[in-house]
């Protein structure tokens, strides 16, 4: 009489098998077999697109006019050496105009401004800079406990919480010629132009900078909390016994414990910087406030060879940002 067994020896062997195999793996494997999933959806709806971005790149020639030239790296040599200059709107340059004679040594002053890849560096340096201070403030307050701590971590979520094209014409409408008032109260302190506010390079860029810490500063202090409220707080109980000062406990508990959170809400916030479009144009335009994402969207359809070599080569900066802190925070065990 059969008892099942040979059937039993047929199907579950290669399904016992592998389970014993899962279990012969060592973490790391097994981590890496869990993320392939992820490695695998990655490559398709990232890394094509970009090798999609550079073989354009390696094209000249208008969308929809024909069949487009090759012309290899030179879109990449014209941006470098300025002769892609003249295809960009307005006077934007991509480096800065180092031909312009002026007080500045070597540079001209107005050579920095209408530079894209300087404006989006400056910007990105000034913003997350101000987001992080600001943002570690607002997560080291909300740490706290103390009454209405709910409401007020509700109250700073909503600008982060406003749409990105509210948030710009809030700020326009403070700064128009008609309907503003922001201006008459910041121009006598010479921090924006007394007319044409919208339309100068220094008094847009300073708006649309602190438009952008006002909104993202949140986000900055939603993932700090998250990384505060970590710790151990029998830590701090510990250090007041031994006598620890409020300002010794910050220095040897809290920001070693969450720096590693802080790095990675840094690198968040660079990726998204160093990409700023919508809030440039919303509040002004990308000839006022030239960025490498507006230069992208604004030479997409006069020159597309041109629009993609902008675009990877603000992926390029960005990848080696990420790397370099990736890297670092390797080495050191994090």
């Amino acid at each position: 009489m059969s008892t099942g067994r040979e059937h039993e020896s047929k199907w579950p062997g290669p399904v016992v098998s592998f389970s014993r195999w899962l279990e012969n793996l060592g973490e790391t494997a097994f981590a890496y077999l869990l993320l392939t999933p992820v490695f695998v959806l990655l490559g398709a709806i990232a890394f094509y697109p970009l090798l999609r971005t550079f073989e354009l790149s390696l094209f000249t020639g208008v969308l929809g006019a024909g069949e487009p030239t090759f012309v290899g790296l030179q879109n990449y040599v014209d941006l470098f050496t300025g002769a892609a200059n003249p295809s960009l709107p307005g006077s934007v340059t991509f480096l800065p105009d180092v031909t312009t004679s002026g007080s500045f040594p070597f540079v001209h002053v107005d050579g920095w401004v209408r530079s894209t890849l300087i404006v989006t560096l400056l910007f990105t340096l000034v913003s997350v800079s101000f987001e992080t201070i600001i943002g570690f403030g607002q997560a080291l307050i909300l740490d706290k406990d103390f009454y209405g701590r709910r409401w007020v971590r509700a109250a700073i979520i909503i600008p982060w919480a406003i749409p990105l094209v509210i948030q710009g014409m809030i700020f326009y409408l403070m700064f128009h010629p008609s309907t503003g008032f922001l201006t008459s109260y910041l121009a006598p302190l010479g921090l924006v132009a007394e007319t044409n506010t919208l339309n100068d390079p220094a008094s847009t860029f300073l708006i649309i900078t602190v438009a952008d810490i006002w909104k993202t500063s949140a986000f900055m202090a939603l993932l700090i909390l998250a990384g505060l409220q970590s710790i151990d707080r029998n830590l701090y109980d510990v250090a007041k016994v031994a006598g620890a000062s409020p300002w010794q406990q910050f220095k040897l508990i809290t920001f070693p414990l969450v720096l590693p959170t802080l790095i990675i809400a840094v690198l968040f916030r660079t990726i998204n910087a160093m990409r700023i479009y919508g809030l440039i144009d919303t509040v002004s335009s990308c000839t006022t406030v030239p960025s490498l994402s507006c230069m992208v969207v604004e030479t997409f359809y006069t020159s597309r060879g041109l629009s993609s070599a902008i675009a990877f080569v603000t992926a390029g900066i960005v990848g080696m940002i990420a790397s370099v802190v990736i890297y670092q925070r390797y080495k050191e065990g994090f």
